[in-house]
């Protein structure tokens, strides 16, 4: 008799959290009738469509549609790596993703601890106010002032270089300085706005380790280094980890509003490339296959990532 109470008393015992989560669930029940239509949302806008990378194995027609279109065989995957565009556009966007990781990742992070450091509460302001802008305007817009300043006519980039003697150059049209151009606009763009998770990692640092460290005589420096940097480690890996996700995303927007055929060689991206081959030469089942390339790409850079510096490190995104 004591053995089966304990047995009845153990499974009360494991069925009570049920109930208890179920009582919560009705308790807040208009909280997840407001999470239902965002998830509807959700499901209509970002999961329905994925039913058209059916047509990446197809022989796509218009006439015949998603289902009727005859099977390929794999053909569109296997001409990928057989098409010297392609390629050439694999190559462009792994080098410029890789300068931008290098070069524009690490932008943001020094400017978010150079702003923790400024002590004038209204140059504060007016520096993250300015820095801030540029990432809530379009590339549309951004491009047109980019072709303005560096333009060899008109811009006060080469009006500077003229001016010291030098002769104009056409930047946008130079495969040895578009790359460069390309860095510099990304980190103007984006430095800012990027900073602002970091600055409020950095507010919420314990003071009283800046006050230890103040008292065995650690100047700002060394505090930068031995507090600040430790402190933002943890929220730098997760953000890198999700930028290595989108290596192969090198900035659409930003490239098509500014490349042109001069550059293509060094500034045809994988984007552009399925823009180019999808919209305007209307190959809509190529298209699809070099864009699920580039997502199972995506997919296996983030978790390989993850999977590494949770390894060696107590940090990662899961």
């Amino acid at each position: 008799m004591e053995a089966k109470t304990n047995i009845a008393e153990r499974t009360v015992e494991i069925k009570s959290p049920k109930k208890s989560t179920w009582e919560q669930m009705k308790r807040m029940k208009l909280l997840y009738i407001m999470l239902l239509f965002p998830a509807i949302m959700l499901f209509i806008f970002n999961y329905l469509p994925m039913y058209g990378v059916i047509i990446a194995f197809k022989k796509f027609s218009p006439g015949l549609g998603i289902w009727d279109s005859p099977w390929n065989d794999f053909d569109h995957f296997k001409r990928l790596f057989t098409d010297f565009m392609f390629l050439r556009a694999l190559k462009n966007t792994l080098l410029i993703s890789i300068l931008k990781i290098a070069i524009a990742f690490p932008a943001p992070i020094i400017f978010a601890i150079l702003l923790n450091e400024i002590r004038n509460q209204k140059f504060l302001k007016v520096t993250q106010s300015i820095s801030y802008l540029p990432h809530f305007m379009s590339w549309v817009i951004l491009s047109a002032m980019v072709i303005e300043v560096f333009s060899p006519q008109r811009g006060i980039i080469n009006f500077i270089i003229t001016a010291f003697g030098g002769d104009p150059v056409n930047f946008l049209a130079s495969k040895v300085f578009f790359i460069p151009v390309l860095l510099l606009t990304d980190i103007w763009k984006e430095i800012g706005y990027g900073a602002i998770i970091y600055l409020a990692t950095i507010s919420s640092i314990d003071p009283a380790l800046y006050e230890a460290a103040e008292m065995d005589g650690a100047g700002r420096f060394k505090k930068m280094i031995h507090i600040t940097l430790p402190s933002i480690m943890p929220m730098v890996i997760i953000l890198f980890i999700l930028r290595l996700g989108g290596i192969l995303n090198a900035g659409f927007d930003q490239i098509l509003n500014l490349y042109n055929p001069l550059v293509y060689e060094v500034a045809d991206i994988i984007d552009t490339y399925v823009y180019r081959s999808g919209l305007e030469q209307f190959q809509f089942d190529y298209a699809t296959a070099v864009g699920l390339f580039k997502n199972v790409i995506g997919i296996i850079f983030i978790l390989g990532a993850n999977a590494i510096i949770r390894r060696k490190s107590e940090h990662g995104i899961w």
